[in-house]
């Protein structure tokens, strides 16, 4: 059975019926590595790992042991500790760091019977949105490999729409699920705060971190998210009965004209649906971001990193680390905030203590007063773009900088640490993936992902990449 494009539901009952061996699913998905290493998704897999725990998961079948994610292949983004792999960040200084012990997300898969395969490559350290790492490489979009897949996560969206695996983790800070996913033409969660175990990762800001989920469709985005979440059921909500909010300012303000045509399409499929739509404004929604994201980042990542490092053994410290870092946007980051551009302490605790309350109070009165079950507005304002337009990129005609135009719309999701989610939208006429994205109130994660799977069947289903 070729297992490229099965779903992993579907993959999942073939091997709990036996019909597909989980040893097969290790060869293929080795292979699927090899065939694709020209996406540069993968920088960790080792093919008689993988045969060992095929073969021990394949005889817990064999005695009866049906386990609920059985023989489901799943990658994992290269900061999150895995004992079986290397975690590196994709940074020099961790090139040879072996974690112990399994990151809490990674834990949940394994006792659920995946198959952890391997480590995806992601923009250096998690610090911006492109995936063009000097140190592992660019990652590549599948759908143009002369594109960006998005970022930081660029590896672990770029393997599902490649193929290579149906699932996979990844981690977001201010969209680096959801940018990705909006790129490659995958679906992208950002969980609540919380919602998943948050130990085990190298962070760049426990406030604002989590793993999120890559998946080709939502019921195995779904599927995944239940595990993760220690048994939080989605199911298909009645799109007949939400009301979605539609707030043009700011969200719709500036976007990509080939973008604004595919959200347009979209919101006009999701009326006819008989969705209710709602325009309703949240003016001040960037300018209290503002006053929360680079203040909550910059404060926290100096410690968060330091912490890991010492925490972790690795044998260096944060200035020896930065010292080697490769890609050359994100040693300018570290080595200013560490010297002039550090945040000073009062600034970070009104940050986290008065603006970051007052964001999620905006949100929870916007949806109650509002009666919205949810938020849709476009994933990032354009469409992947040329590897190498690190610091601008084209915007309807004029250079723009790259990191705010596509961190833009999904970073106050993040600072209020609602549920975010990002699903395909369809394809701009250059074949290119539009995201849409899907936030809800706070701890409606499984409304949100419910939303999801109603919006999925209303919406085109996009072609994959070709290449």
């Amino acid at each position: 059975m070729d297992i490229k494009n099965i779903s992993a539901i579907d993959l999942i009952e073939s091997v709990r019926s036996g019909t597909l061996p989980v040893s097969d699913i290790a060869k293929q998905t080795s292979a699927a590595i090899e065939e694709k290493k020209d996406i540069n998704a993968v920088i960790s897999s080792n093919t008689n790992l993988l045969s060992e725990n095929a073969k021990r998961l394949d005889e817990k079948i064999a005695a009866g042991d049906l386990l609920p994610l059985h023989g489901l292949p799943i990658l994992i983004k290269d900061n999150i500790n895995t004992a079986d792999f290397l975690t590196t960040a994709g940074t020099p200084a961790l090139a040879n760091n072996q974690p112990t012990n399994d990151a809490g997300v990674v834990s949940l898969l394994k006792n659920a019977g995946a198959l952890i395969c391997g480590k995806t490559n992601m923009h250096e350290l998690a610090f911006g949105i492109t995936s063009n790492n000097a140190c592992t490489g660019a990652v590549h979009n599948p759908y143009d490999k002369d594109l960006i897949p998005g970022g930081s996560s660029g590896g672990s969206a770029a393997a599902v729409a490649a193929g290579i695996v149906p699932v996979s983790l990844g981690s977001d800070t201010g969209g680096s699920n959801r940018i990705p996913a909006s790129l490659c033409g995958v679906c992208g969660f950002r969980p609540g705060s919380d919602r998943y175990p948050g130990d085990g990762f190298i962070n760049l800001s426990k406030t604002r971190d989590t793993a999120g989920v890559f998946a080709r469709n939502m019921s195995d985005l779904a599927l995944v998210d239940e595990i993760l979440s220690n048994g939080d059921k989605a199911k298909q909500v009645n799109i007949e009965n939400m009301r979605l909010a539609v707030p043009r300012d700011p969200f719709f303000k500036a976007l990509e004209n080939e973008t604004a045509t595919v959200i347009e399409s979209a919101l006009e499929l999701i009326e006819k649906s008989g969705a209710t739509l709602v325009e309703v404004d949240m003016q001040e929604l960037f300018a209290l971001n503002d006053k929360i994201s680079f203040p909550i980042a910059v404060y926290e990542t100096l410690r968060d990193l330091a912490d890991y490092l010492k925490d972790n053994n690795v044998g260096v410290n944060l200035e020896e680390m930065t010292s080697m870092i490769k890609s050359l946007d994100v040693k300018q980051i570290m080595q200013v905030s560490m010297t002039d551009g550090n945040v000073p302490e009062e600034v970070y605790l009104e940050a986290l203590n008065i603006h970051r309350p007052q964001i999620q109070k905006m949100y929870a009165d916007y949806f109650l007063q509002n009666e919205i079950d949810a938020i849709v507005y476009p994933t990032t304002p354009l469409t992947a773009r040329p590897i190498g337009d690190d610091e601008t990129v084209d915007f309807n005609g004029h250079r723009l900088p790259t990191f705010p135009s596509y961190v833009r719309n999904g970073d106050p999701a993040s600072n209020a640490g609602i549920p975010s989610l990002s699903i395909p939208a369809g394809l701009t006429p250059a074949g290119l993936p539009v995201g849409l994205s899907i936030d809800g109130p706070a701890d409606s994660d499984a409304k949100v992902l419910g939303i999801g799977l109603a919006l999925e069947a209303i919406l085109p289903r996009i072609d994959g990449p070709t290449g």
